[in-house]
């Protein structure tokens, strides 16, 4: 199949990239010139792991293209992706849905011929017929199908998420469209991955829907943890214990300073809005947007407390400042939460992060240093801040990091670490929900 990809954020490079290692022909489209020089160049303006060597390996076979030029990707094409981003809008927690939109009348004027639009991008239950609008609108006399095909990628695990789905969801209203889906997905339903087929509303929900319960879970394991910290309970047993009833299931139940990222947030808030807007208000996902930012706000005072209850000209190593590992994306982090309060309450903060300088330099404005070292960054510390779990500083050597630091205080805020061997190495060990 030929398929042209537009948008090359994290989700369309990420689908083009695998749909080109599973044998199409796949042509990505950006109108951001110097992101397509760097594409055609072998670079790649995101961090993910597997990201690059899968793309030359689909442009050396020949199957991989980029281009700014949108007609020449959508003539000739069986099947024309949208998956521009589609952020809060600035006034209200709705999703700009101008990028899909705009999308849709460029593919409408360069089609030459019969034409499935599939909406990858996560839109509002309501869109993909606003989008077979449009293309009626811009072009009256072209022959559109479109399809409501939402993505379930995780950053930093978005290749497997692609090539080893829990399900691929296919809305459509139409043989034809159906058929085409079907041959594009065809190499991953013959693995025996399954495929579900509904309409156009249905996939839109099933996203929102999805994404809504996975933050929910998050935030009710965090404010389990805060219950386990009054009453002298154990949080990580806890959620081994309750993740163990498969009904429940042992994924989302790890206690932290609260979710980010480019999904959840953003996906929570609209579809809080589109309940409202329909007059069904979704308290449970209400509560869970306010509970989660409270958890975050409530990091900072752990922290303070931790250090004495000020941190007032104290140096402050926070480790991480991605929403989560293997990735570089900051998009609402609890770091943009607590790394300001703590330089709000006077401390002097040096981050280290494998891969978010360029972003923390624009984003964190108050810290004082960036430094990759995390041993260098602990240097005179009062205290160090695990705030993101990557591997390396999952890894600690706690007798070398408290023996530069100037006091051996650790808050564990991913619960990396075993209290027995934090207070081994002589530290003062703070976590959550433990």
């Amino acid at each position: 199949m030929r398929i042209a990809m537009i948008g090359t954020g994290y989700v369309g490079l990420v689908s083009g990239v695998c749909f080109a290692d599973m044998g199409h022909d796949v042509i990505c489209v950006d109108k951001i010139a110097e992101k397509i020089e760097l594409l055609k160049s072998g670079g790649i303006p995101i961090y993910e792991p597997g990201l690059e060597e899968l793309t030359k390996k689909a442009v050396k076979a020949g199957r991989l293209e980029f281009t700014t030029d949108l007609g020449e990707a959508v003539r000739g094409a069986d099947a024309v992706f949208i998956a521009v981003g589609t952020p809060p809008r600035a006034d209200d927690d709705h999703a700009d849905l101008s990028y899909v939109y705009a999308a849709a009348r460029e593919i409408a004027e360069a089609a030459d011929g019969p034409l499935v639009v599939v909406c990858k991008s996560t839109v509002p239950i309501g869109t993909n017929q606003r989008v077979k609008a449009e293309l009626r609108t811009a072009n009256p006399e072209g022959r559109f199908e479109v399809v409501s095909n939402p993505e379930f990628l995780r950053e930093g695990a978005g290749i497997i998420d692609f090539m080893e789905p829990d399900r691929i969801v296919v809305g459509c209203e139409s043989g034809a469209a159906r058929k085409v889906m079907d041959a594009i997905y065809a190499p991953l339903v013959e693995k025996g991955y399954p495929i579900v087929h509904t309409d156009l509303e249905s996939a839109e929900m099933i996203k929102y829907a999805a994404n809504a319960f996975l933050a929910t879970k998050i935030t009710f394991i965090n404010e389990v943890a805060n219950l386990c910290e009054r009453v002298g309970a154990d949080v990580t047993t806890v959620s081994h214990g309750i993740g163990l009833d498969n009904r429940i299931g042992p994924k989302f139940l790890q206690a932290g300073p609260g979710y980010g990222g480019s999904c959840f947030p953003k996906d929570t808030r609209a579809f809080a809005r589109i309940g409202q807007e329909y007059f069904t208000p979704l308290r449970i996902v209400e509560t869970v947007i306010a509970a989660n930012e409270k958890i975050k706000q409530s990091m900072i005072t752990k922290i303070i407390a931790a250090c004495g209850g000020s941190v007032a000209g104290q140096k402050i190593a926070v480790f991480g400042v991605t929403f989560k590992p293997d990735t570089n994306d900051m998009r609402d982090a609890p770091s943009l939460i607590i790394v300001p309060g703590l330089v709000g309450a006077g401390a002097q903060v040096v981050a280290s992060d494998p891969e978010s300088h360029k972003e923390g330099h624009a984003l964190l404005p108050g810290v004082s240093e960036w430094v990759d070292d995390p041993y260098e960054a602990a240097e005179g510390a009062n205290a160090v801040v695990l705030l993101t779990e990557w591997a390396r500083f999952r890894e600690l050597d706690l007798e070398r990091l408290g023996g530069v630091m100037r006091n051996r205080r650790l808050i564990d805020l991913r619960n990396v670490y075993s209290r027995a061997d934090a207070t081994k190495a002589g530290f003062n060990y703070v976590s959550v929900g433990r």
